[in-house]
């Protein structure tokens, strides 16, 4: 049974309190100290300078990229195993982030003086996010997972709905979010649990 609208309405409401409730996991584990945090600095990193404009992509783009999914689902058993591809997701993140922890450097941190609107609002961001839960990079990893998801669901978007991952990966490089070895692996991260909805959905 196709969803009507106020299926919609509900699944877009579900959606929203999913990921806040979500989210609070990502958070526990950024104040857990099972092993040291270490650091992924690579002369590539040098290569994006700080550039605080990119939080409007980083935070102000991927919400709502997440949310107009919901859009493209079929029907209530759609959305139930979408929403689980996610748990899946943040699983094998939090694996990362208590075994593996990745923090990125101080001095990144140093660099928002808050003066600008964007750097109020990454301020804002930071103050939210610490400096921990770095690899694999869990943006990257949601933003290649929705992307996939909108492929499917939606093909006649087509290879357009990569545009979101790789400015998503932009957007944390040049807010200074991320290491650029955090990248990569949050990809295949994303692309992995996508192929695990994909055996557990069809």
């Amino acid at each position: 049974m196709e969803l009507l609208s106020l299926d919609y309405a509900i699944v877009l409401l579900m959606s929203i309190i999913l990921i806040i409730g979500v989210y609070q996991l990502y958070f526990w584990c950024q104040r857990q100290y099972i092993r040291p945090r270490k650091g992924l600095m690579t002369f590539i990193d040098r290569w994006f300078t700080y550039k605080p404009g990119w939080v409007w992509i980083y935070s102000g783009l991927y919400y709502p990229a997440i949310i107009f999914t919901t859009l493209t689902l079929k029907d209530m058993r759609h959305f139930a195993y979408t929403a689980f591809s996610y748990f899946i997701l943040l699983a094998l993140q939090m694996i990362f982030f208590l075994f593996f922890p990745v923090e990125s450097p101080m001095h990144w941190r140093r660099l928002v003086n808050g003066e600008s609107l964007s750097e109020k609002f990454l301020n804002f961001v930071m103050r939210i996010d610490a400096d921990s839960n770095c690899f694999p990079s869990m943006h990257v990893s949601v933003a290649t997972l929705t992307a996939l998801h909108l492929l499917d669901n939606a093909s006649q978007l087509g290879l357009w709905v990569f545009s979101f991952p790789v400015l998503i990966a932009l957007s944390s490089l040049y807010t200074k979010r991320h290491y650029f070895l955090d990248l990569i692996p949050g990809a295949l991260l994303g692309w992995g649990v996508f192929e695990i909805y994909k055996l557990i959905y069809f």
